[in-house]
């Protein structure tokens, strides 16, 4: 466990990519193997069931710190973390334990089969034999409330430098249904296919934005310098669902969401078509609400989201199917390399055999010879229920994560991104005590970058979830504003985009405001700079005036 508080605090004081990188490797170098899984679990969102509740965790908390309730409470309501709360209150321990990170969480694991008397036993125990840092990590583990701010592509980074394995294909292996107990880290850095998980998917391959403002529309002689000969390109509709890949391995189907949630039994309907398709076969495409052949807007899907138990009033209300616009394995075979052309030939005859083509349809090519032509097919997204055009290269291959250059997305007004939220401070009137004004920021490399400010597009209960979330995760205050643990992602909606001198980010938005939570989105897929400044390279000069 020293090990892993060490490595939290070295990489929680750092802000710098190759000295996280660093810290990663030095944990992997030198520490036993069981570790090394448990650490990539939790640094990718798999954390260990809670086995006490948070109720009992803080009584006894109050007890171990020998100090009144309110006391609790009042550094409780200044800290703003739990777990931090109770490491800090808690008396220095008076011994120590050499337990390693997989001990501590197996004994975490075990606590299922004891009685509260027992829980209460070993927690006092614990923390007595715990340092504050590691008191910390380890009630964060106890709590179920993990977080780290490292992203998933520096931990694989760290990972392929210690191990020769491309990161693309640690990637891919550490995607799934896995939990450090059955999956070891020679299996992880062994030679491997497809099939050694079958339930396994692939890394996701994501577009970059090119959109456009409502000062200045973009044109196709625009589109003709960006990109080049419109010939090479394949545009399909721009869905707005779910993202999902639908496996078909050994007789067993999965459906796996973009946030690697396991979504198989929430979408019963598609499960026919799935059982169809051959063994050894992938599919990427969209899970949409539709009726009468045509897709509903995202809210209807979003009635069924989260919910444990799909009703036959939910399924009648809101019945799926899916848009499908690649092929990434083919009887078994990995096919990602092949190109966008070969690809949709092999998902054309796949759907050309399904006895259920209202249910497994795939996405049609929109056709054109030119931008300009394109350009006016655009105009009818919304007469689609399509949020813009999707550009896809038809020699690309299929890569991993956020890739420019081979596929774009072409969304229609209003402009979007998706952010992190980084500050929120306290609103006016009714709202005077909630956290309600909040400051949004996107990636520029492995950094948070603030952009844009927004306070309005959240319903009531959403406002109280996030100031709850607020409350409990601040890192600093400033006054009334607070910095909070970059976490929540939201898509912000905006008429223009300028470059700023005032800005730090070196861009101004016009009007943004909050479209959707994304819940279904991790900070890690938030938005870019590059991304944002890539709108300024088609054109828009204009400087924000100081």
């Amino acid at each position: 466990m020293k090990a892993f508080a060490n490595l939290f605090l070295a990489l929680d004081e750092t802000n710098k990519t190759n000295e996280k990188v660093k810290v990663l490797k030095d944990y992997f170098t030198s520490v036993p193997d069981t570790d090394k899984m448990h650490m990539l679990a939790l640094f990718t969102g798999r954390k260990p069931k809670r086995q006490i509740n948070a109720t009992l965790i803080r009584t006894w908390a109050i007890e171990a710190s020998n100090i009144p309730q309110w006391l609790f409470e009042e550094s409780y309501h200044v800290v703003g973390d739990l777990a931090e709360t109770m490491s800090l209150l808690m008396p220095a321990s008076e011994s120590s334990s050499s337990k390693s990170l997989t001990e501590w969480i197996a004994e975490i694991n075990n606590l299922a089969d004891k009685n509260e008397e027992e829980k209460k036993l070993w927690l006092m125990s614990s923390w007595a034999m715990l340092d504050s840092q590691e008191r910390f990590v380890f009630n964060k583990l106890l709590t179920g409330s993990f977080r780290i701010g490292v992203s998933q592509n520096l931990v694989v980074k760290a990972l392929a430098d210690v191990t020769g394995i491309e990161a693309p294909a640690l990637t891919h292996r550490i995607m799934g249904k896995w939990m450090p107990e059955d999956y070891t880290y020679e299996q992880l850095v062994q030679e491997q296919t497809a099939s050694d998980d079958i339930s396994r998917p692939y890394p996701f391959f994501l577009a970059y934005p090119i959109q456009e403002t409502s000062e200045k529309q973009k044109s196709a002689e625009d589109l003709h310098l960006a990109l080049g000969d419109a010939t090479e390109w394949q545009a399909e509709w721009k869905w707005d669902g779910i993202r999902a890949q639908m496996i078909k391995r050994d007789g067993e189907i999965f459906i796996w969401s973009r946030g690697e949630d396991l979504a198989t039994e929430k979408f019963p309907e598609l499960h026919p078509f799935l059982y169809d398709l051959p063994n050894g076969t992938v599919l990427d495409g969209e899970i949409l609400s539709f009726s009468n052949g045509k897709p509903l807007p995202f809210n209807v899907l979003q009635t069924r989201i989260g919910r444990k138990n799909l009703s036959k009033k939910i399924l009648a209300e809101s019945p799926v199917a899916t848009i499908v616009y690649d092929c990434l394995e083919y009887e078994g075979e990995d096919i990602r390399h092949k190109t966008q052309s070969e690809r949709r030939e092999i998902l054309e005859t796949l759907q050309s055999q399904t006895s259920d083509p209202e249910t497994f349809r795939i996405s049609s090519l929109i056709e054109f010879d030119t931008w300009q032509e394109l350009e006016t097919q655009r105009e009818q997204s919304r007469a689609m229920i399509a949020e813009g055009i999707m550009l896809k290269r038809k020699s690309a291959t299929y890569q991993v994560g956020r890739r420019r250059g081979d596929w774009w997305k072409w969304k229609i007004d209003p402009l979007s991104v998706d952010a992190v939220m980084v500050y929120a401070q306290k609103g006016h009137g009714r709202r005077a005590d909630l956290y309600t004004d909040y400051t949004f920021a996107v990636w520029d490399g492995d950094k948070l970058v603030p952009f844009a400010k927004a306070y309005s597009g959240l319903t009531d209960a959403e406002i109280n979830k996030v100031d709850y979330f607020v409350k409990r995760n601040t890192l600093e205050k400033f006054g009334p504003v607070r910095t909070v643990k970059p976490e929540l992602v939201f898509e912000i909606g905006f008429e223009g985009i300028n470059k700023s001198s005032r800005h730090k980010s070196g861009i101004a938005l016009r009007f943004p405001r909050i479209l959707r939570w994304r819940h279904d989105k991790p900070k890690e897929e938030a938005d870019t700079l590059e991304s944002l400044k890539t709108l300024l390279e088609i054109g828009y000069e204009d400087e924000t005036p100081d």
